[in-house]
């Protein structure tokens, strides 16, 4: 009887992999799509749909809404200092220009400073992004409280295809595409230098990506192909979340920069560098700023290299925003191919919040989404132009890529999720306000 039942769990299993490998792995090696995926979103989609008219039925009793603004609770000025305070200063007979300090002055500071206790432009980039409806996953927004029989029933039976279907065949896409990343990656960095063993090691590493991408239930749209970073330029994009590689490497192949790890991730990179150049930094060379510049530089100069995926926000933004671009990556030379990325946060929230959650968590929390939704959009290669520096063209670059994709463009370093704000930032300001005080631009 015990062994009767093992041959049925060993039967079980064989099914399994048969049907995970036959489906999703081989078309997803290839390339192709046998449509699953596009059923799934479409059911999702009415799914969700359903759910918030139901919701919405169920509040007609309250006589109105509470309405919250897209980016947060509180409305902004655009204005600058100088016209706000000049319309605080409306009935005062002196002008801004060579003027005189007066009390009313006084109540821009307080409303700035209680904006910023109350809801500062940083913090709030590094929390999740607020939906429009719920999407049978969490409550992220204050509107959705509504619980009927039926949408009970809906989020269990969700939670079951979640956890118990979609959860362990993600896990298993997962650890094949991972498995046959260091696996091939190793014996390919047996062969001699060539042009063949670029090609393989090229076929592998995409190949190995989109069956990790399958285990996510990615469904990425590109756009603009054209202008797919080639080899010897640097690939810059904005940063949500640490499978943005996975996102991006299913379309092409780059050569990855960070700092070297231990445990399973040491593994992995160890593997990827004898098949890829791979540039991988010692911990202290990371803070040889000369020596990270000169490897980069390095390989950037040579042409047959693939091209350079760096994100400069140096942290990970909530998919709402753009963050400061450090300058060491404009600083190297070469071609620049900018990046924007934005997840449909309906199906997903993809934001790695580190502070909040580990690796693990994270990735737990991803492959128990309903799925990873993205629109990728590769803009025209960009260039240091004459009299501009390595900080106005990261600036350029960076409104570019908020442009395109739809996001906030701010100016703040997002370092400043873990570091106070610099004093350079506050004597700014009060050089700003002196300055129209005593009459001086």
């Amino acid at each position: 009887m015990e062994t009767t039942c093992w041959d049925v769990m060993f039967a079980i299993l064989l099914v399994w992999l048969y049907a995970v490998m036959g489906l999703i792995m081989f078309p997803a090696m290839f390339g192709v799509s046998l449509g699953f995926s596009d059923v799934y979103i479409r059911v999702l989609v009415n799914t969700l749909k359903w759910a918030t008219k139901r919701i919405q039925r169920g509040q007609k009793e309250q006589l109105e809404l509470p309405a919250y603004l897209p980016n947060g609770i509180i409305q902004r000025n655009d204005g600058s200092m100088e016209e706000e305070i000049g319309d605080l200063r409306r009935s005062h007979p002196k002008t801004l220009n060579g003027g005189d300090f007066t009390l009313s002055d006084v109540f821009y500071f307080c409303k700035k400073g209680v904006e910023c206790i109350v809801e500062d432009e940083v913090t709030q980039r590094f929390t999740s992004e607020e939906l429009a409806s719920w999407n049978l996953l969490t409550r992220t927004n204050n509107n959705f409280h509504f619980i009927s029989v039926r949408l009970t029933i809906i989020w269990g039976l969700g939670v079951f295809i979640r956890y118990c279907i979609l959860l362990p065949l993600r896990v298993t896409l997962a650890v094949i595409g991972l498995s046959w990343l260091v696996i091939g990656t190793s014996l390919v960095g047996l062969l001699p230098s060539s042009s063949v063993k670029d090609w393989i090691s090229d076929l592998i590493h995409i190949t190995c990506y989109r069956i990790c991408a399958r285990g996510l239930s990615a469904t990425i749209h590109y756009h603009n192909k054209e202008n797919r970073p080639k080899k010897g330029g640097i690939c810059v994009a904005n940063h949500t979340s640490p499978i943005d590689i996975v996102i991006l490497a299913n379309d092409g192949c780059y050569a990855m920069v960070g700092q070297v790890h231990g445990g399973m991730m040491g593994v992995i990179q160890r593997a990827m560098a004898r098949s890829c150049p791979h540039v991988w930094f010692e911990r202290s060379e990371m803070k040889d700023r000369h020596a990270v510049a000169k490897r980069l530089r390095n390989h950037v100069a040579d042409k047959t290299k693939l091209p350079i995926l760096i994100f400069p926000e140096g942290t990970c933004i909530n998919n709402t925003s753009v963050m400061m671009f450090k300058k060491g990556s404009f600083e190297i030379g070469g071609t620049i191919y900018p990046v924007a990325i934005k997840y449909d946060p309906q199906f997903g929230d993809a934001f790695w919040n580190s502070a909040k959650y580990n690796m693990v968590s994270y990735l737990l929390r991803m492959m128990t989404s309903w799925a990873i939704v993205c629109n990728v959009w590769y803009l025209p290669p960009m260039n240091l132009q004459d009299g501009e520096d390595a900080v106005q063209f990261a600036n350029r670059v960076k409104s570019a890529i908020a442009l395109q994709g739809g996001l906030v463009d701010l100016f703040w370093d997002g370092g400043l999720k873990r570091e106070k704000v610099k004093q350079s930032f506050k004597e700014e300001q009060q050089k700003m306000y002196s300055s129209m005080i005593v009459g001086q631009d």
